[in-house]
């Protein structure tokens, strides 16, 4: 059985584990090994996941498979008033294929629906081709391409990508 609920404070041990052995697995092909810890230290700390906790402009939801932790999506408002960010949504690779990052997507974009945002937008790294062709899969398009700086010399290389609601 699948759910997808959201992050309590309970959950930030459970969140780093499972963002560490994902984007480790993911993204080890695509980006160094020191540029994937730099950027978790900052996006796993108590202070930036709390952010998602009770939150009423940005939720981090866990998938779980038989109630246990297998994949987050996170998503936030964007202040133009028609677009929601998908921010992340990983999955543990072996699970790939099995229609459950296919599950986080369209609740994703339901909850834009419900919001009243005609607009889905996420960034992909130009080289996470596998990704991208979900995200095509799912009627994404690329809109732009963006440098941006992570910090300690890192920079992040990516397609904004947008689905039209």
């Amino acid at each position: 059985m699948t759910e997808l609920r959201p992050l309590t404070e309970a959950d930030f041990e459970v969140l780093s584990s499972l963002a560490r052995t994902i984007w480790r697995a993911h993204y080890s092909a695509i980006i160094s090994l020191a540029q994937i810890d730099h950027m978790l230290a900052g996006r796993l700390t108590a202070e930036n996941l709390s952010r998602y906790v009770n939150s009423s402009e940005r939720w981090l939801e866990l998938l779980l498979l038989d109630s246990r932790a297998v994949g987050y999506c996170s998503y936030a408002l964007q202040p133009d008033d028609e677009t929601l960010k998908l921010e992340q949504i990983y999955l543990l690779p072996e699970l790939h294929g099995r229609g459950l990052g296919g599950v986080m997507m369209r609740h994703a974009v339901s909850r834009a629906r419900a919001l009243g945002r005609t607009r889905l937008v996420l960034t992909v790294n130009k080289r996470n081709t596998g990704s991208i062709g979900v995200y095509r899969h799912h009627g994404f398009a690329i809109t732009e391409d963006v440098v941006t700086e992570v910090g300690n010399g890192f920079v992040m290389d990516d397609y904004i990508m947008e689905k039209r609601l």
